[in-house]
């Protein structure tokens, strides 16, 4: 990724995500990238069911060890990362399909988890709660975000360009939104910031 293209992250904060900017998209491609991506949002759906229980042996795992089991961890990071390529494409960020893989570097899009050596016992008990504040504020964010996509995408149509404000402001919000995923899902103990950064 080029520097330009890299925002900087929340300090010290143990998860990345970014999408790097494309200077020109397709006009007609926004028509169809849904249909092109449902092969992704089917394996996806598969490895998410796969997630889950891992979630729930994490649960207990954390609870009695204070430890996310390592080779666990690193798939859970891996289906979210191959989520958040397709969802870069899906989401009218780039034109390139994105690949049938979950390795890093393969597509223009970051997503990091940092492995944590030990987690809190009790927190998962609570974290649902704790993250209440955000879900509230991610639904005000989510709705705005609607509304941008309907203006990007008439942009994209017209200038074949993702307006650079609204594009860092919805990578912004699914940044956030991946950190309280990411948390809630007892993948790190960090409360995640109230941050677009």
């Amino acid at each position: 990724m080029s520097a330009e293209a890299t925002v900087a992250p929340a300090p010290g904060y143990p998860l990345r995500y970014d999408v790097q900017y494309a200077e020109e998209l397709s006009r007609w491609l926004i028509f169809v990238k849904w249909l092109l991506a449902i092969p992704h949002f089917i394996i996806l759906y598969a490895l998410g069911i796969a997630a889950a229980v891992i979630g729930l042996i994490a649960f207990f795992a954390s609870l009695f060890t204070k430890r996310y089991p390592r080779d666990l961890f690193d798939f859970v990071v891996n289906v979210n990362r191959w989520g958040a390529n397709v969802g870069a494409y899906f989401g009218l960020f780039r034109d390139e399909y994105p690949p049938f893989s979950w390795e890093p570097g393969q597509y223009a899009v970051m997503y990091e988890v940092d492995y944590p050596e030990e987690l809190n016992r009790w927190l998962p008990l609570v974290k649902w709660l704790l993250a209440f504040p955000h879900v509230i504020v991610l639904f005000f964010l989510f709705v705005a975000v609607y509304v941008v996509y309907i203006i990007a995408w008439f942009a994209i149509l017209i200038t074949k360009r993702f307006p650079r404000g609204l594009f860092d402001f919805i990578v912004g919000v699914n940044r956030w939104n991946l950190r309280v995923s990411a948390y809630t899902s007892l993948l790190r103990d960090e409360y995640p910031p109230f941050s677009l950064r």
